[in-house]
């Protein structure tokens, strides 16, 4: 019988905690100094994802400061944060998110020196030894320290997130319930929001709205006047006059 169809209450509680999910990571987005611009954020599905936040770096980068990405981590800590205060369960949607984190959080420990407890120094494979045969070179206490201090940072990230959304939560519902109104806001239109300001831009449901409307006009118009047939008599051709 093919795949069973979700109830409209399943599918309206999903783009729910999509909306609140992608505010999330917006507002925390324009609020953190350190982060590259909001450049837009949606709740459009786009293959696996059920929405977006995009930014826009305003230069190529070749390398990646502290500030950066302690301030990168906690967006994308706001997303899971705001889904779970508005809707009090968690989904699998923050799945790229943790990746991301934990990806930066260990990169950060191993590869860049940027912890002060591990100091200036470098813990992940060498290059000619990476894969099977790649040893530790390090104790179990340094490989303790290194655990610590990787969760330290993604802690940290987590918890000054969720400080963000509960003193910005205002906001949050701000951008979620245009999110649900419009599906897709500028960054310029998301400020608009955050300074207490309203759209002037039609809704989803409006738009829709007047495409019906439209169409039913259309269907309802009388049709062009038909053309006579080949077996019609067009009438007397007038001769030709003379030059």
């Amino acid at each position: 019988f093919g795949r069973q169809r979700k109830s409209r209450h399943i599918e309206e509680e999903e783009r729910v905690a999509t909306a609140y999910h992608e505010a999330g990571h917006a507002v925390l987005q324009v609020l953190l100094p350190d982060t590259d611009p909001l450049h837009k954020v949606t709740i459009i599905p786009r293959g696996e994802y059920g929405g977006a936040s995009m930014s826009l770096p305003e230069k190529d980068r070749y390398g990646y400061g502290l500030r950066w990405l302690k301030a990168t981590m906690r967006v994308l800590c706001g997303g899971r944060i705001a889904e779970l205060k508005k809707t009090g369960d968690v989904s699998s949607g923050a799945a790229a998110d943790i990746q991301q984190v934990t990806r930066m959080a260990r990169t950060m420990v191993l590869e860049w020196g940027m912890s002060e407890r591990l100091g200036f120094l470098r813990f992940g494979p060498e290059p000619d030894r990476e894969g099977l045969f790649a040893e530790r070179e390090y104790s179990e206490e340094t490989a303790r320290i290194i655990d610590e201090e990787i969760k330290r940072f993604a802690d940290e990230a987590y918890s000054d997130a969720r400080r963000l959304i509960e003193e910005h939560w205002d906001k949050v519902v701000r951008v979620a319930e245009a999110l649900l109104q419009h599906e897709t806001l500028t960054a310029e239109e998301v400020q608009r929001l955050l300074e207490g300001r309203t759209l002037s831009k039609p809704s989803v449901a409006d738009l829709l709205a007047r495409e019906a409307a439209a169409r039913k006009a259309a269907s309802a118009s009388p049709s062009a006047a038909a053309t006579p047939s080949e077996d019609e008599d067009p009438g007397p051709i007038a001769a030709p006059q003379p030059a």
